[in-house]
Formats: structure tokens, sequence, C-alpha cells
């Protein structure tokens, strides 16, 4: 309706526009033939004034020329009429009657210029112009003008002045002009009645049309055009807008599903679907090229170094813990900080169902209730801890903080885009972890959860290479079970692994977390401490004997002890090569067999004689 409105407000105005300009036209057109008319009749009266008073002349009666001017006055339309003399007429003929004499300073400007002169007065009551023309001396006119007066050519001899009464004319052109206002004025009533009929259903359509489109850009496409309140030229137009609307509405549902599909937790105050497809868009090409980023990562690590750097990055966060949580061990291993301490409690990482996100596999808002996390160490610091389960033996624990109470809250408002980002990276990670277990299988024995030999042989060179540049020592063991072979003859393969997992666990609690316990082959064992001293590496030597040689395992209802047999050798001082190391430490093994068993043996060099190796 108020398009329609402004449609007729403004051929209203166009044609008011139109009318005024009609009405100035046709009023200046009048004004200027009612001047022109009076100018014509007044070289018209000039001339016969001119050409009767020659007359008047020529036939010696110039003293009833006033009665002819009388006469000619006395036409139509002539208010009033006088001749003046100039000043070379009078010098010649005398100054004729009063009435000949100059009236007004326009009769003196005639006579000193020689040109004429109107002017127009004007009320509100009457009209008049007034129109002054001098008569000129010339010998080229009839009647010769220098016969009779002492004149030069081109002399003012005197001058008529005549004022017309033009009210007449201003009074037919008033009623001219509103004639044609009137006619206007009935144009335009009829040519808005034309407009209004005919446009008026174009503008409901368009009206329908806003209102279905202010109502699409929140996402309901519901509205439709009504085709009975149109005309019949535009109801083919409101199909097809209604079918476009129709489609657009099955459409974006379809893509805002699909979209949601891949980004489930997108969250979007925009109420127009065109900007929020487009955000999700976005979004989900950011989350793809990380995918594709993360999973041509080498190692597990590297991902966890990508998820960090898009905290940073992308997300601002300034403050945030990043936590690997083992469900086996019940343990948390932290992977990054960004600076400062954890507000964790230590209790929490050694002990991961301290952990209230973890616990719960829920997200951890701290505004959410005073104290809500009894681990938090810190009562100054607004905190949000995110958990993310991997598989079934390993989840990801995120804590972010800040003091800042709207920094707070734009953290709150970023759990929906990481969890987008996390939900891409969990397979990755998950196969990373997958392959981490398949290679620790790989060089773990199966059955003592040590290194095996397979292990050694492929990182031998690294730990030599890495001992060479930063000049480290080691001392290698070799431990082997005296009379094993009885052991399994009679009592069995269960009682000999029995035995050997004993030995394990007496391996592993004796040497620290720097050092390393191979299972060798069989029932023999190869450690290798990192940095000793000699006197240390035999320490431990003769600590691992006497604590196995205490072990009493009951076999198949039978009591027996069982003793262990060690050889030691150094690197570098007994060879420059691990290899030879372990060769050497081989060798004070069999030595110490030889030798009478239960016992420890340091290699020296007189007991290697073979140059092969």
């Amino acid at each position: 309706m108020i398009s329609n409105k402004k449609v007729l407000a403004t051929v209203t105005g166009m044609l008011l526009v139109l009318a005024a300009a009609t009405m100035v036209n046709v009023g200046l057109n009048f004004r200027g033939y009612a001047f022109k008319s009076a100018e014509e009749k007044a070289q018209m009266t000039a001339s016969i004034v001119r050409d009767g008073l020659t007359a008047h002349m020529v036939n010696g009666i110039m003293d009833k020329r006033l009665d002819f001017l009388e006469n000619v006055a006395s036409a139509k339309s002539v208010k009033n009429l006088w001749v003046v003399r100039a000043d070379i007429v009078s010098n010649q003929y005398g100054m004729g009657f009063t009435n000949e004499t100059p009236r007004d300073d326009i009769d003196r400007q005639v006579l000193a210029s020689g040109k004429e002169i109107q002017k127009v007065q004007e009320s509100s009551e009457h009209a008049t112009i007034r129109v002054t023309i001098p008569y000129i001396a010339t010998a080229y006119g009839h009647p010769n003008c220098l016969n009779c007066h002492a004149a030069k050519e081109g002399d003012v001899l005197g001058a008529i002045s005549m004022e017309f009464d033009i009210g007449d004319v201003r009074t037919k052109g008033t009623m001219a002009l509103v004639k044609i206002f009137g006619i206007n004025l009935l144009f335009i009533v009829i040519a808005l009645f034309i407009v209004n009929r005919y446009t008026r259903p174009f503008m409901r359509l368009f009206e329908q049309i806003q209102a279905s489109t202010d109502r699409a850009k929140t996402g309901d496409f519901s509205l439709k055009i009504n085709g009975h309140t149109i005309p019949k030229e535009a109801r083919g137009v409101a199909q097809n807008y209604n079918d476009l609307i129709e489609r657009m509405d099955d459409t974006f549902g379809e893509v805002k599903n699909s979209l949601s599909s891949f980004v489930s937790r997108m969250d979007s105050d925009n109420k127009d679907p065109l900007a929020e497809a487009n955000i999700i868009i976005h979004e989900l090409a950011d989350v793809y090229r990380f995918k594709k980023t993360i999973e041509l990562d080498k190692e597990k690590k590297d991902i966890y170094g990508r998820i960090i750097k898009l905290m940073h990055d992308k997300f601002k966060i300034e403050h945030f813990a990043l936590y690997e949580v083992n469900h086996v061990q019940k343990k948390r291993q932290l992977v990054h900080i960004s600076n400062g301490e954890p507000f964790c409690s230590p209790m929490s990482v050694n002990n991961a169902n301290e952990c209230r996100a973890f616990r719960t596999k829920q997200d951890v808002y701290s505004e959410e209730f005073p104290n809500l996390c009894a681990e938090c160490t810190r009562d100054d610091i607004g905190y949000i801890c995110i958990p993310y389960q991997i598989n079934d033996q390993y989840s990801l624990v995120l804590s972010i903080s800040t003091k800042d109470e709207k920094e707070y809250q734009r953290l709150a408002s970023l759990d929906a885009p990481i969890h987008n980002y996390l939900d891409v990276a969990k397979p990755v990670i998950e196969t990373k972890l997958l392959m981490e277990i398949l290679k620790d299988s790989s060089v773990k024995d199966g059955l003592t959860g040590l290194y095996n030999r397979r292990f050694l042989d492929e990182f031998i060179d690294k730990i030599s290479a890495q001992s060479a540049r930063q000049a480290q020592t080691y001392a290698v063991m070799m431990v082997d079970i005296d009379y094993f072979k009885m052991v399994n003859d009679t009592f069995g393969h269960d009682a000999g692994d029995i035995v050997i997992k004993r030995l394990s666990e007496v391996l592993r609690s004796t040497i620290r977390d720097a050092d390393l316990a191979i299972r060798f082959g069989g029932e023999e064992f190869l450690l290798m401490l990192h940095n000793p001293s000699e006197e240390g590496a035999m320490q431990v030597a003769e600590k691992i004997r006497q604590s196995f040689a205490a072990i009493t395992f009951d076999l198949a209802g039978e009591k027996i002890n069982k003793t262990a047999s060690i050889g030691v050798s150094l690197f570098p001082s007994d060879a420059d090569s691990l290899w030879k190391v372990i060769k050497f430490a081989d060798t004070a093994l069999y030595k110490a067999k030889n030798s009478g068993r239960n016992q420890v043996v340091r290699f020296t060099a007189k007991d290697y004689t073979n140059d092969e190796f």
C-alpha cells in the first residue's frame, strides 16, 4: 500500500509540475502577445500621426492638429496620446501648444537619444504600457523631412507618447490560465484514477514479494504470493516466484542439513540462511584443510602440534593446557602448556579420575557452580575443560583459563568450533595411536613387556650416534638364568615362563627409566645402563643377582630357587662400538657360567682373544 501511494504521489507531482510549466508558458505568451500588440499599435499610430501632421503642415492647417490628435487618441485601447516637439522644431516654428512640450524624463530621454522606450505599469486593477517613439529627420522617406525642416539627416524632430490599456488582454489571459488549470486538474484526476487502477494490483504483487523476501532472509520460505489479488498478466510471474521460493526452501533445508551433518556443533545466531550457510561452508573448508594436513603428518606429536597452533592462531587462546589421558594407566600426560603452571593439582596427573572433565566425559565450565572442580588450584581464574575421547584407551583434555570475564564468555563460545576440529582429528590421532601400539608390539616381547632383539637391531645405531655426539657412556649387562632348561624339562614351559617373567620384573624394578632392559632371546636378557660408573654398574648387577636368587618359586607343588649369571662390559672404555661391548658382555657371561654360575663377571681384555668381530 505504501508503494502504491508513493507511485501515485510521484505521478501527481510530475503532472502538477507539467501543469505549472504549461500555465507559466501560456501566461508568458499572453504577456508577450499583449506587449507586442501594443507595440504594433504604437508604431501604426505613430505613422498615422506623422503622416497626418505632415498633411496639416503641407495644407497650412497646423492650427487644426489638436482635433486630429484627439480623434486618433479616441481610438479603442489608446488611453492617452501626446506629441512633443524637439528644440530644433521649436526654434524653427515656435513653441507650439503647451501640451507639446516634454512631460517627463521618458520624453526627454527619447528626444535626446532618438531611441524608442517602452514602460509597463501594472497593479492589481490596471495594466498599461507606455510607448514613446521618436520622429527622425530623413531625406529618403516620404515625405522628405528636410524639405520643411531646417534639420540634418538623423536629427530628432520630436516624439509621440502613447499609453495603451492592456488590462483586457491580462484578464483574458487570466481566464485562459484558469481554464487550462481546470483542464489540467481534470486530466490529473483522470490520470491518477487510471494509474491507480492499473498499478495498484502490481503494487500488491511487489509488496507481497517484498514481504516474502523479508521473511526469506530469516529462513522462512512459507510466505507465497496470492494469485487472486494480482492482475492476470502478472499471475505467471507470481507462479514462477512461488515455485522458486518453494525450491529455495527445499534446497536450503537440504544444504543446511547436509552441512550440519559435517559440522554438527556449528553455532550461529545469524538469521540469514545465506549468511549462515556461508559461515558454515567457510568453517567446513577450514576444518577440511586441517584434516588433509594432519593426515599427512608423520607422528602423533605432529598432530598435537597442529592442534596447539590452532588454539594459538585461529582461536586466539592465550592460556591453555593439552593433556593426553591413558585410560588403562589412569594417568594424564601434559602434552603442552602455553605459559605458566597448570591450574590442575598434581594428583589429577597421577590419577586421571580426579579430573572432573575426564571422569564425567562432559565439558566443565567454572561459572556453572562455585569451586566446581576440586582439583583446580586457582580461585582467581575462570576455566573451561573440554574432554575428548579418542578411543577406549586414550582421551584428550583441553584446559583453558582466563582472568577476564569478557574473554571467558568468548572462550565459552569456542566449544563448538573446537569440537569440529577435534572430530576430524580423532580418526587420524587414533590411527597414529594404533601405529604406535603396533610398532610397540613389534619391538616388545609379549611375555615380559620388555624390548626385544628387533628393537635393539633398529635402535642400536641411533644410540651409538647419540653417544658419540654427547660423549655418553653405557654399561652393558648380559643376564642368563642358570640351568633354565631343567625348569622347562621338569615343570614345563609354563613354569619356565613364570621364571622368565619374575626375572624381567626384577630387572625393571632395579634399573632407572633412562636405562634399557631387552629380552635378548630365550632366558637371556640384555641391560644398557645410561652414564653409570663402573662401581655403580657392578652394584646394580650384584643387586639383580641377589634379588633374583632370593625369589622362591612354587612350581607344581615344589618350591625351588633359581639363580642368574651376569656379564658386564663398559662402553667406550672396553670398545668403541656398542656391538663389540655387547659381545664382550656376552663373553663375560660365558666366563661366569663356566666359573660356577650365580655370579657377576666384569669383562677384561684377556677374556677375549678373538680378533674378528
